[in-house]
């Protein structure tokens, strides 16, 4: 039972994903860790063909990361997964200094994402919104088109 729900679904910015990335290879010294696509200057929300290709890769490195087994025991990983709590959280939570604990946590965010049986996918409701940096929240462009959720 390595993760506490069967499929979550939550909104990562890329820059998320490399915090993820670089507290993993803390970890793990000796392990090759999969590589993240790589940074755009030039990427655009509203490029649909940049935003799959990049989706697509995030989705590549996290196969990866979950088919190393001794990376699955990194709270941080599970967190990122699993809940919708900010990077700070994250890393407050994993250390011990926040009220409730990493289950806590994980189940707490299970309220407040309804999984679509028969999809596979969430829709924006269960997703929390996150700011490009360029004025316009992901959610607001990729309304249209449901992500993927994990699959456990």
């Amino acid at each position: 039972m390595c993760f506490r729900k069967k499929a979550s679904c939550v909104r990562r910015r890329y820059s998320e994903f490399v915090w993820l990335r670089h507290c993993l290879e803390q970890n793990a010294l000796i392990i090759q860790l999969p590589k993240l696509p790589p940074w755009n200057p030039f990427f655009s929300l509203k490029n649909r063909e940049q935003v799959s290709q990049r989706m697509k890769g995030l989705q590549e490195f996290l196969e990866g990361v979950l088919h190393t087994p001794f990376l699955l025991s990194d709270s941080r990983l599970h967190l990122f997964l699993q809940s919708n709590l900010s990077i700070t959280k994250i890393e407050r939570c994993a250390l011990g200094r926040t009220r409730y604990t990493v289950a806590e946590a994980i189940q707490r965010s299970n309220l407040d994402c309804i999984r679509i049986e028969d999809k596979g996918s969430c829709d924006s409701d269960c997703e929390s919104s996150s700011s490009s940096g360029l004025g316009q929240s992901v959610d607001s462009v990729m309304r249209d088109s449901p992500l993927p959720c994990f699959e456990s």
